[in-house]
């Protein structure tokens, strides 16, 4: 599988401060990031997968929400992970 444990506390390593600090904005947002790459690299292979597409737009949606609360609560937190992780706006 392409999410496994060791992949998913580096990943919360590096953004939220710890590898058991899941609940942190950032590292769910990392996290979200990482597997919509994922998911549209399948869809780029596998176009008529609606279903994934569907999972798809949802973790943008998702990930869109944790961003604006970022952004309201602490902006330079929110500029700092979209700045890390490369993402427009």
């Amino acid at each position: 599988m392409y999410l496994n444990k060791e992949v998913k506390e580096d990943i919360f390593k590096k953004h939220g401060g710890s590898g058991k600090n899941t609940g942190s904005a950032e590292g769910q947002i990392a996290l979200f990031t990482f597997r919509i790459s994922h998911l549209t690299e399948h869809l780029k292979r596998n176009r008529k997968d609606f279903n994934t597409e569907r999972a798809l737009v949802s973790l943008v949606g998702k990930r869109r929400s944790l961003l604006d609360y970022l952004k309201k609560k602490d902006i330079e937190r929110y500029r700092a992970i979209v700045k890390e992780l490369g993402l427009r706006k």
